[in-house]
């Protein structure tokens, strides 16, 4: 085979190029071998001879670097493997994710959307995940945050440490945990070596974990490295101490109003207010009595420097009165119980029915709203709520659907769903999506009827049928599986009604024939979890 170049002492010279390093082989090539020739004025060919010898050279000569240290083994999970079943279902979950959803998917369940349900049934179970989907456990972690929780429990230590090696991965350092093995709270020697050399994650599990064990203990262990955290650490520790928010918090909170971040500080006095009896609460009172009673309301003229150091933001946002602004601040973190008292003794339904003069009773309402989700306060929750019948807009505390969703996040769990179904019943699905968000799953049997006695009741009317698939979905998630066999009967296709939309019934159809798909494979997937599926 002929060549440019020539095997001279067993190795290849391109002629006019020797001795160009590979730099002016490079420079030779963007200017032109005519305005930049060799020394014996070799041509295109013999450039390329030659840049292919330099490979060759380069190649050859190249030393292997020095070989890194393995690193460190991590810890057996002593967790119990999935079943052969359940691993298989992972595999297709993720499998599902990855590819996307797929338009016009028939009757067929969707699995990105039962990933969620089937991670949390199987860390219900205490299992850990199966060493080979741990890659595509992480990046459906990474492409969806509402799964990180639950998925990081399964991956474990492993997991964690699998994260660290890939950038992508690096999430799961700062999400949580990941499952690492925790020390035993009570081994203060244990817990102050994480504390003081663990990952962000780890210390914020730690932090939990003995928070739970001994709260008295965790404000300790968080006091002695206050002074030297970030300001976005500090706010996440200081987070975590919602969970078993007590009196006792009281004082560690009172200095975090002195904090230098203003989120800490927001922070800060919004736990604070969430305890009926600490000073904070006092001082709001004080302060919203003097605003709101039998007489009128008479919103601050001012926003001092303590009731800025109480959390008070003084700049309202843009379109908001100041006046208005302070008195909603003001009234929300007042305690719900100093208003009996300064009503004359009257309920939390009869404070909110009573008119409201000059133009208030929409801010004071809102206020209400906002002070009943923050303290948990069930009774004042059902005043504002008002009854489910009753219509939307003539809601006695607010029309919004989003803060009754909020307001319904108070009440137990079985008068939740009740409240939610006796709404459906009067006013249809329209207005029932972010209500259906915050009941339990699966829906209690009220609910579940309610919602799917309103579905059908829009097939025969001809409805327009896109317009319930949000609903749709989430029935999918959230109706308990064992509903299947009572929906058997709305499967079947019948004729569109004159008035209705052309094309519906199909629609109808096959929304309700994935329905029934969704709700046996969610069925199966708890079968094949227990530890006796094969």
């Amino acid at each position: 085979m002929e060549t440019g170049a020539a095997v001279v002492g067993g190795g290849l010279e391109g002629e006019g190029w020797d001795g160009v390093g590979w730099e002016g082989l490079v420079t030779a090539a963007l200017l032109g071998t005519e305005r930049r020739g060799g020394a014996g004025g070799g041509g295109p060919q013999a450039l390329l001879d030659a840049a292919a010898l330099q490979t060759v050279r380069r190649r050859a000569g190249l030393r292997p670097a020095a070989a890194r240290p393995l690193p460190d083994p991590v810890a057996p999970d002593p967790r119990p493997e999935l079943p052969e079943a359940a691993r298989r279902r992972l595999a297709q979950l993720l499998a599902g994710r990855a590819a996307g959803s797929v338009t016009g998917r028939g009757a067929a369940p969707d699995l990105a959307e039962l990933l969620p349900q089937w991670l949390a049934a199987a860390n219900s179970h205490g299992y850990q995940a199966p060493h080979a989907l741990l890659p595509a456990l992480l990046d459906a972690a990474r492409a969806r945050t509402d799964l990180r929780p639950q998925a990081l429990a399964l991956a474990g230590g492993r997991g964690l440490w699998l994260a660290r090696f890939n950038p992508d991965w690096r999430f799961a350092l700062r999400s949580g945990s990941g499952g690492s093995a925790l020390p035993d709270p009570a081994d203060p020697v244990a817990v102050e070596r994480l504390w003081q050399e663990g990952l962000f994650a780890e210390r914020v599990a730690v932090l939990a974990l003995v928070r739970a064990h001994d709260a008295a203990a965790a404000r300790e262990l968080l006091a002695r490295t206050w002074g030297t955290e970030r300001a976005e650490d500090r706010l996440m520790f200081l987070d975590s101490m919602r969970a078993g928010l007590s009196d006792a918090d009281e004082p560690f909170l009172e200095q975090a109003l002195a904090d230098r971040s203003r989120n800490v500080r927001s922070t800060a006095a919004e736990l604070l207010s969430a305890l009926p009896r600490s000073a904070l609460a006092a001082r709001m009172a004080e302060r919203a009595l003097a605003c709101v009673g039998p007489e009128g309301v008479e919103a601050p003229r001012e926003c001092d420097a303590a009731m800025q150091r109480d959390g008070v933001v003084k700049r309202p946002p843009a379109g908001r009165g100041e006046r208005s602004w302070w008195l909603g601040q003001v009234v929300e973190a007042a305690p719900l119980s100093c208003w009996r008292e300064r009503f004359g003794g009257r309920s939390p339904a009869e404070i909110v029915a009573l008119p409201v003069a000059e133009g208030w009773a929409e801010d004071l309402h809102a206020a209400w709203c906002r002070a009943a989700v923050r303290q948990r306060d069930p009774a004042w929750a059902k005043a504002l709520l008002g009854a489910p019948a009753a219509p939307p807009a003539a809601g006695p505390g607010t029309a919004s659907l989003a803060e009754r969703a909020k307001l319904l996040e108070t009440l137990a769990v079985a008068e939740r769903a009740q409240w939610v179904a006796d709404f459906i019943a009067a006013h249809g699905l329209s207005e029932a999506f972010q209500l259906l968000g915050v009941c339990a799953v699966p829906w209690a049997a009220p609910l579940g009827r309610a919602v799917v006695d309103a579905l059908d009741i829009a097939r025969d009317a001809g409805s327009y049928p896109w317009s319930f698939s949000g609903v749709m979905g989430l029935a999918e998630r959230c109706l308990d599986p064992a509903e299947a066999g009572r929906l058997d009967a709305l499967t079947s296709a019948y004729e569109d009604p004159p008035d209705g939309t052309p094309g519906a019934v199909g629609y109808w159809s096959e929304a309700f024939l994935r329905l029934v798909a969704t709700l046996r494979t969610r069925a199966t997937m708890h079968t094949e979890l227990t530890p006796s599926a094969p």
